[in-house]
């Protein structure tokens, strides 16, 4: 079996890659990546992949039996990509696509579902047999803010209440690998989050507990954190994203409390504070 993986120059693919080893011949694995030179570190077989050039796709995935369509990090037009993946796998032959969605991704309101959406649509639609895994917020998408919380005393925020089911991307990249790996896990559809939820307030208290400093969690409105986030050097856009996911947040689109990825990688996830200490160490 000849296992295609999308975005392994990125942070989850290169864990799935890690995880993998060992497991698999290392032959088995092709890196399907828009720049090669970049993934020349890996030891596999790079073959070029640009979503947006599918004359070169359908030749990317020559020869691949599974694909893990790990979904873009560009977020513009990112469905459009995704699906001329999707057809270019019914055209080269593919036999399993397993592809990375979000959380809750058919009920979410955050800006970020509906590409999920209209990936998963074409996915069933494609009659290539899937696997969707619907992966949760990771606990990394945080840690980015310790330092200034630390330092200004006030980790900023919309997400009120809301409550936090995330997970770290070892923890996501473990579950990949188990479907990957595993058997009947076709046309099956994961919810995937961490055992634990908390709210920004509780993730506060936790980096103020690890750091022997005193940080408190500053609730504000989706437009004021927008404003505070744009303050702080943060572009326009991305600014209004970030405060999106937050107010999103407060709705519960993060919570989940099925336990589905413990269940997949047979272990608990990792714990919130762990991940904090680790960002503190680095």
């Amino acid at each position: 079996m000849k296992i295609g993986i999308t975005g392994t120059t990125g942070h989850l693919g290169r864990i799935v890659i890690r995880m993998l080893k060992g497991k698999i011949p290392f032959g088995n694995i092709v890196a399907l990546v828009r720049s090669p030179d970049k993934a020349k570190d890996l030891g596999l077989e790079p073959r070029l992949f640009d979503y947006e050039k599918p004359e070169l796709l359908v030749k990317g995935l020559n020869g691949i039996d599974t694909l893990l369509l790990i979904s873009a990090s560009d977020l513009k037009d990112r469905d459009k990509k995704h699906i001329n993946v999707i057809n270019a796998a019914r055209e080269a032959g593919v036999k399993w696509i397993v592809y990375t969605s979000l959380l809750h991704a058919d009920t979410s309101t955050l800006g970020l579902a509906s590409s999920h959406v209209n990936t998963e649509k074409a996915l069933k639609e494609s009659g290539i047999p899937f696997t969707i895994l619907r992966n949760g917020w990771y606990t990394e998408n945080y840690m980015g803010s310790v330092p200034a919380a630390i330092k200004s005393k006030i980790l900023y925020g919309c997400a009120g209440d809301g409550r936090v089911s995330s997970a770290a991307r070892e923890d996501y990249a473990a579950a990949a690998v188990s479907v990957l790996l595993g058997e009947g896990h076709q046309g099956k559809v994961y919810e995937l989050a961490g055992d634990k939820s908390y709210t920004m307030s509780g993730l506060a208290a936790e980096i103020a507990h690890q750091a022997l400093k005193e940080v408190h969690y500053k609730n504000l409105t989706e437009k004021e954190y927008t404003d505070k986030l744009i303050s702080f050097g943060v572009p326009k856009e991305m600014a209004e994203a970030i405060a999106n996911w937050d107010a999103g947040t407060s709705k519960g689109d993060l919570f989940d409390e099925s336990h589905q990825l413990s269940k997949l990688i047979k272990r608990s996830t990792t714990p919130l504070a762990e991940t904090i200490n680790e960002t503190l160490k680095s």
